[in-house]
């Protein structure tokens, strides 16, 4: 188990199961020492979406555990990619994506939830790196968070 996995067990945090893509891409794609990883949905433990529109159905609080649900399934395809969560020397940057209605405000402490998980796994200087947080008028399967990574490797 990797320090990490390590990390995320004391904090009482499980890897997702992801389901079968339906699209044609990569999750994952190294070049040089960085690996630009496709946008991760929101989704449950047990591999279920999170859904819904912030500002609607789902509250700031919720749509933060959804940002954090994204950033640990991005984990899962990195881990698969990688072999090993420690080849993950740093956080580059994050866009995150916030499925909400036209006058919801508040994207940027949602995707905190993404953010907050990386900086408790890396620290503050490798875990939290540039970062864009946006509203969305629609997301695939109306999921309620999306969010895209680079990350630096030894």
């Amino acid at each position: 188990m990797s320090k990490i996995e390590e990390k995320l067990a004391a904090m009482g945090l499980t890897l997702p199961t992801l389901p079968a893509s339906k699209g044609i891409y990569k999750s994952c794609l190294t070049i040089g020492n960085l690996v630009y990883v496709s946008g991760h949905v929101s989704i449950q433990t047990e591999g279920i979406f999170i859904k819904g529109k912030l500002g609607q159905e789902l509250n700031e609080e919720q749509g933060k555990i959804a940002a954090r649900q994204c950033g640990l399934a991005m984990l899962v395809s990195l881990k698969k990619h990688l072999g090993d969560l420690d080849k993950i020397k740093r956080v580059v940057k994050i866009l995150g994506m916030v499925n909400a209605t036209p006058d919801y405000e508040k994207h940027p402490i949602v995707i905190n939830g993404c953010s907050e998980l990386f900086r408790d796994l890396w620290g503050e200087d490798f875990g939290l790196g540039v970062r864009s947080a946006v509203g969305m008028g629609s997301l695939p399967n109306n999921v309620a968070v999306e969010i895209e990574g680079i990350f630096e490797i030894d």
